[in-house]
């Protein structure tokens, strides 16, 4: 009975929030339209796009059926190089096999991709006249197998033209795209869920990316036995990519904030800011993380915490996938980007590294602190579902309390003490800072507009955690 209440009480609680529309006086934001698409700077309306998800212990055994259902003739099959001697790439050639399913295998796609590596796989794509998709991997290879298919898809284009603008032209899609089938086999991404393929630019050394409804996988087999394998470092950083997306995207500004409203729905962005539905998985996946994450890092025979985290990923990506995220990820592109000598351990890559979850969470601390002034009920409200005690806290308090909370939880889970501990310094910042100003496609959906001058000091905050 006491959960039943307590149920009820959250799902009320949820109903309040979407309803009520009064920005200084209600639990968090309006989240009624009160615009109308017509002479309106803002936008007055959000659109839900997910994939098709199947979650199942084993249920990558299915993957050739599904190929065969779709009538599947000639079958590419991306992964990375340490990934194609380990069980996920054995049980998908095993299925692909078992049901007659002609396929070619690519194994060079490269962790945290660049467009020197996308290119590589498009160009791979392009000859093989592949008529569907099967990615296994992390992130890295679910988004260069949607560069694949689309570029393959677009054979004319250059890979700048549907690249996010100011980097790229940010062309709509309209082209029609193969089938693709993501195997996720990390916790963190998200992006068997999403329209979205990020990689490394080298000639600016930032991240940026494709972000379009169109290029999200068909369908995502989710498969908990996959984590199984997974080092526990690699948990934790991937881990740290889902506890941002989540608390990103619920304190994203809202959509009906965002501007420009676009004069036909093809260009409404894929990350159109916080709504009541991604709000929804956005909340529930930092509940997972929140109870699961560090079961997951520290044990990995924990089946039952590997599982959530596996959800859990899936869950923040249809939350994010839809809200978008902000100012962490915007200053994370950078900080991967000029990486100089940091390897992360339990990664087994050849080139300096710094994961993306672990880019990302290293400026946690400051940017909540940054953005909790702008709907603090919600930043509060993220502090409690991370194990705050926040029954005396005052709004005013909300940001500071957040950050000591994630400051906690990388401590507790031995995270490198800020970028100083990976291989920056304060004579980094102005080109830190250079390298977050073209992430405006993110970096516009921050609560609170932020300078030049902000963003410096956010990094400066983040030097040193402890």
């Amino acid at each position: 009975m006491a959960a039943a209440r307590a149920r009820v009480t959250h799902l009320l609680r949820l109903l309040q929030s979407a309803a009520c529309q009064c920005p200084t006086h209600s639990h968090t934001y309006s989240q009624a339209p009160g615009l109308s698409p017509s002479g309106k700077t803002t936008d007055y309306a959000f659109e839900m796009a997910v994939s098709n998800i199947r979650y199942g212990a084993g249920v990558t055994k299915e993957v050739g059926m599904d190929l065969q259902n779709m009538g599947a003739k000639n079958v590419c099959l991306m992964t990375d190089k340490n990934l194609s001697q380990l069980p996920p790439v054995r049980a998908v050639v095993d299925s692909l096999v078992k049901h007659g399913i002609t396929f070619r295998v690519y194994d060079a796609v490269r962790v945290e991709p660049t467009d020197p590596s996308f290119m590589d796989a498009i160009e791979f794509a392009r000859k093989g006249a592949f008529d569907a998709y099967v990615a296994v991997g992390g992130g890295s290879a679910m988004d260069t197998c949607k560069a694949a298919n689309l570029y393959a898809c677009s054979p004319r284009a250059e890979l700048l033209d549907y690249v996010n603008a100011p980097i790229g032209k940010g062309r709509p899609v309209t082209v029609p795209l193969r089938p693709l089938v993501a195997v996720p086999t990390t916790s963190g991404t998200g992006s068997e869920t999403t329209g979205v393929a990020i990689f490394d630019y080298e000639s600016l050394k930032v991240k940026t990316g494709i972000a379009s409804r169109a290029i999200k996988p068909t369908l995502g087999l989710v498969d908990p036995l996959h984590t199984l394998h997974l080092p526990g470092q690699v948990v934790a950083n991937s881990g740290f990519d889902v506890l941002c997306h989540a608390l990103e995207s619920y304190t994203a500004l809202p959509y009906h904030m965002r501007s420009p409203c676009p004069a036909n729905p093809i260009a409404r962005p894929a990350y159109q800011g916080s709504n009541p539905i991604s709000d929804i998985w956005a909340v529930h996946a930092l509940r997972i993380v929140a109870k699961y994450l560090k079961r997951a890092v520290r044990n990995p025979d924990d089946l039952e915490a590997r599982s959530h985290m596996h959800l859990a990923s899936a869950f923040a990506g249809i939350g994010f996938g839809n809200a978008g995220v902000h100012l962490c990820h915007g200053m994370s592109y950078p900080i991967s980007g000029l990486v100089k000598t940091y390897k992360a351990k339990d990664y087994n890559v050849d080139h300096p590294l710094v994961p993306h979850g672990l880019s990302v969470v290293l400026t946690s601390p400051a940017v909540f602190t940054f953005t909790a002034q702008m709907f603090p009920e919600r930043h509060l409200e993220a502090a409690e579902i991370l194990g705050a005690d926040t029954r005396t806290t005052k709004l005013r308090d909300a940001g500071p309390v957040l950050a000591d909370t994630l400051r906690g939880l990388l401590l507790d889970l031995k995270v490198d003490d800020g970028l100083a501990a990976i291989g920056y310094s304060r004579a980094d910042i102005p080109a830190l800072v250079k390298g977050t100003l073209p992430q405006e496609r993110v970096t516009k959906l921050a609560p609170r507009p932020q300078s030049e001058e902000d963003l410096s000091a956010l990094f400066e905050a983040s030097m040193k955690l402890y």
